[in-house]
């Protein structure tokens, strides 16, 4: 969609919408906000994940301002809903009135109140990440509310192009998602102006204490949901083409794969399903040899990141941001081939490979770790938000 267009669709439908809205403004007027808070963060739910725990850090990073987090979306799994019970942060669970497509109007409704809401404090600031409802909602906010949108995918470029007039500063997560911004903007010959709101921040992890490890098999291991940008499936065949070669490696899974392979056919296989305890993933961390995704498309995963900074190798589809992180046989390997077959194929190569050359494993796991302690420490990160929410350096 252009930026002209988009811009046209968004007029129509707050025209559509204006009784509704009107309704909850007058409801926030009457019905106040009984607690202060400068930030309002807008996040999906409490579903575990890489881009949700990214919204779990910037909490962290701002706890201090007392953000009031909002929740518009029903959650799948809520694994992550603990993480968010944060000292100083306090979380509005929404999804029941506004995650409801035959009760929509109640969504406008909303709409309406949260805007008043917000507009009312004192030099407001909201961030929306990977939140639909945020854009909903930023229409309706005063020119005085800063307003900070993150972005993992760009999934959602064609439709958030509209808003981009009233978003102060657009954030991504990877410098490949903001090239592509940028292309989006030359394609609709937009204004300078509009490039110079865009920025990057690496996300962040905490750098683990380097211990090698030494598998009599290779344990390789998938860590992520069970999506179908994951493909799943196609790891699941390179595991049984590894099994049917008698490689000397383990397959492990991690999350809930369940919902896109029958994991009764893969018995040569662990499965852990979703792993939400902090000490368990680090064990994992630590005793892998290789992570291993085959996804369609992807931002920069949190998984990855903790791969790199553990000096674990990783081999993966080069999609999107992953060709920014893991330089092809410098510190990781990648599968350029696009056909299934072609990629269970390759993947299987790259791990015998990896099988046969046992210092090529370690050289390109440390030189990932190398890079993980260079881009991805937390007071760089809290640090880039704190700029871009205009907060106070040395919360």
């Amino acid at each position: 969609m252009t930026y002209t267009a988009a811009k046209r669709k968004l007029q129509l439908e707050l025209i559509g919408m204006f009784p509704f809205v009107l309704l909850g403004k007058i409801a926030g007027h009457l019905f106040s906000l009984q607690t202060k808070h400068p930030v309002f963060l807008f996040f999906p739910n409490g579903d575990i994940g890489g881009s949700p725990q990214v919204n779990i850090d910037i909490s962290h990073c701002i706890r201090h301002e007392k953000p009031l987090i909002i929740f518009s979306k029903k959650a799948g799994n809520n694994q992550f809903r603990e993480k968010y019970n944060i000292e100083g942060v306090r979380v509005l669970d929404l999804h029941k009135y506004i995650d409801n497509k035959f009760l929509h109007f109640i969504n406008f409704f909303f709409r309406g109140v949260l805007s008043v809401w917000i507009n009312k404090q004192e030099n407001a600031r909201v961030l929306g990440g990977e939140s639909i409802f945020f854009y909903k909602v930023i229409p309706h906010l005063k020119k005085h509310v800063h307003c900070v949108e993150l972005c993992h995918l760009a999934t959602w470029l064609p439709y958030s192009i509209g808003f981009i007039d009233r978003i102060n500063y657009r954030v991504f997560s990877t410098e490949k998602l903001k090239e592509q911004v940028e292309k989006q903007y030359r394609e609709n010959n937009l204004l300078p102006s509009y490039f110079e709101k865009l920025f990057f921040i690496d996300n962040a992890i905490d750098i683990p204490e380097y211990l090698p490890i030494y598998n009599t098999a290779l344990q390789v291991y998938f860590i992520g949901r069970g999506a179908a940008q994951k493909r799943v499936h196609l790891v699941a065949a390179i595991a049984k083409t590894a099994y049917e070669k008698q490689l000397p490696v383990s397959f492990n899974f991690v999350g809930d794969v369940e919902n896109v392979i029958t994991i009764a056919d893969f018995p040569f296989c662990k499965f852990y399903g979703n792993v939400k305890e902090e000490a368990a993933m680090k064990r994992i961390y630590a005793e892998a040899d290789i992570l291993l995704l085959t996804s369609s498309y992807e931002g920069l995963p949190i998984v990855v990141m903790q791969m790199m900074a553990y000096g674990k190798v990783v081999i993966s589809t080069a999609v999107n941001g992953i060709p920014d992180y893991i330089v092809h046989e410098e510190n990781g390997l990648l599968i350029t081939a696009t056909e299934e077959n072609d990629i269970v194929a390759e993947g299987v190569a790259h791990i015998e490979r990896l099988l046969a050359n046992p210092e090529m494993r370690l050289k390109l796991g440390k030189r990932s770790r190398e890079i993980a302690i260079q881009k991805f420490s937390r007071e760089a990160f809290c640090k880039g938000y704190h700029t871009l929410l205009k907060l106070g350096a040395n919360q």
